[in-house]
């Protein structure tokens, strides 16, 4: 059984621990891009751990009875409302979740009987989990395969009398290329359809960057027909995992994305999240991240940043066959003319770094993400040189070989009559080791197979392969 007989002491449990995660990546350090976000500065992160802690049996889910929770939420959304044209907020877990309350409110506002959203194919898969949850559908409209901006005409062309939100990014993940906000938002505001925008990742770091000298247009609440931004903290705001914020133009908005429950004979319901209960610790990690930061670091963070960024994009450009996308914030992503990106991947894991693997879709190639951090610049020259030494060795491996008709027996499969076990054994005879404890597995083959698949395909494998992972 996985319970034990008898408790265990911290030392034991922390030694456990220790063994548990002797696979995972490395938080610290720079080597991974993606996932983390580190500033290079112990102290802070040690702080907000510290404030993490303190706050972490405290139950957001009564603000009568822990009144510690409302002035710190006040603090942390109005530092938010500040940066981002003013507003009315909420913190919440992450950004799907903000992205999901920014999405009820649209619905139960526009009060359409088959509500859509309209969205940019680089928009986040955020809102398409909350169309799905929240019984909307999604129009995806294609972006510009020169700058992976949003394609303003095919946004209006693509919204109805059903649409209750247009969504923009700032900047999308992929390429990490700021939509044409002002453009979209002005569109939706004729029409009367309320707009978003995900700044998750740019909401906490455009500022700076614009502070630091980049070229920023305006994005977020201050510009007209903008109706609401989702921000995470827990990226370029530093703060530990589980810390976002939602705001609205108008505070009938945010009104719309609360729930309330009186049809029942037990304790009050009324919950601005989607969440009930839900510890502090996250409000208590973000409040302290920004306390200890302060503008001057987040502005000295910005520049760091951004000049990161810039090394990085031209260090790629001397790479032979190699090819940025997009260009403008510190989300780089890469491809190649002559080696596999998912080798080149494996082979930069292989030397301690991680590059994230992005699949094609909608014509945009196969490529790399790097999310450039406070702590990129002084490991710079040499992720560079790794991506090198790691590109000369996919060109020399080549492309990663997939059995003769494996994709097609895939497409074929009848993937819900497979149970868990034979689909672990199907991930064996491409080489994903499924077992705990296998260590960091070579990605190749997989991502080459899920890169020839359909999207809808392509989801229902990842659901088998985290079902197996968890069985």
């Amino acid at each position: 059984m996985n319970l034990p007989r008898i408790g265990r002491t911290a030392e034991d449990l922390l030694a456990e621990l220790a063994r548990l995660t002797e696979h995972d990546l490395p938080v610290r350090g720079g080597q991974v891009t993606s996932y983390v976000y580190d500033t290079g500065r112990p102290e802070v992160h040690d702080a907000a751990a510290r404030a993490y802690a303190a706050m972490l049996e405290v139950n957001c889910l009564d603000p009568t009875a822990f009144p510690s929770i409302v002035e710190m939420e006040k603090q942390v959304v109005g530092a938010v409302a500040d940066l981002l044209g003013g507003g009315h907020g909420i913190f919440t877990s992450g950004g799907t979740e903000s992205i999901m309350l920014a999405v009820k409110a649209a619905r139960d506002a526009a009060s359409r009987p088959r509500p859509n959203l309209v969205l940019p194919v680089t928009a986040h898969p955020a809102f398409h989990k909350a169309a799905h949850y929240l019984g909307a559908e999604v129009r995806p409209v294609p972006v510009d395969l020169g700058t992976f901006k949003a394609d303003v005409r095919a946004v209006s062309a693509a919204m109805d009398e059903d649409t209750v939100l247009v969504v923009a990014s700032a900047p999308s993940y992929p390429q990490g290329v700021i939509d044409p906000v002002g453009e979209i938002a002005a569109i939706a505001a004729e029409a009367g359809v309320f707009c978003h925008v995900d700044a998750c990742v740019g909401g906490w770091l455009l500022p700076w960057l614009r502070e630091a000298g980049a070229d920023v247009p305006p994005f977020d609440l201050s510009v007209p027909g903008v109706t609401s931004i989702s921000c995470d903290l827990h990226k370029f705001g530093y703060a530990p995992k589980g810390a976002s914020v939602v705001l609205f133009a108008d505070p009938a908005m945010r009104r719309r994305a609360y729930f309330a429950s009186a049809a029942w004979p037990g304790y009050t319901i009324i919950n601005a999240t989607v969440q009930s209960s839900r510890s502090a610790g996250p409000l208590g990690g973000a409040w302290a991240t920004l306390q200890a930061l302060g503008r001057e670091g987040y502005v000295e963070l910005g520049r760091a940043t951004l000049e990161a960024a810039d090394r990085l994009r031209a260090g790629l450009a001397g790479i032979g066959g190699l090819r940025v996308l997009g260009s403008g914030s510190t989300l780089v992503a890469f491809t190649s003319d002559d080696a596999d990106v998912f080798v080149l991947a494996d082979e930069a894991r292989a030397r301690g770094w991680f590059l994230q693997p992005q699949l094609s879709y909608a014509g945009i190639p196969a490529n790399l993400h790097i999310t450039v951090t406070g702590v990129t610049l002084a490991g710079v020259d040499a992720m560079l040189k790794v991506i090198a030494e790691s590109a000369e060795a996919a060109r020399r491996l080549g492309p990663p070989v997939v059995p003769d008709g494996l994709v097609e027996l895939i497409t074929g499969l009848d993937l819900d009559a497979l149970d868990d076990a034979t689909f672990s054994e199907l991930a064996a005879s491409v080489g994903v080791d499924l077992r705990p404890g296998s260590g960091q597995p070579r990605m190749a083959v997989v991502n080459a197979v899920l890169d020839a698949l359909p999207a809808e395909l392509r989801e229902a494998i990842l659901v088998r392969f985290l079902s197996v992972i968890y069985s």
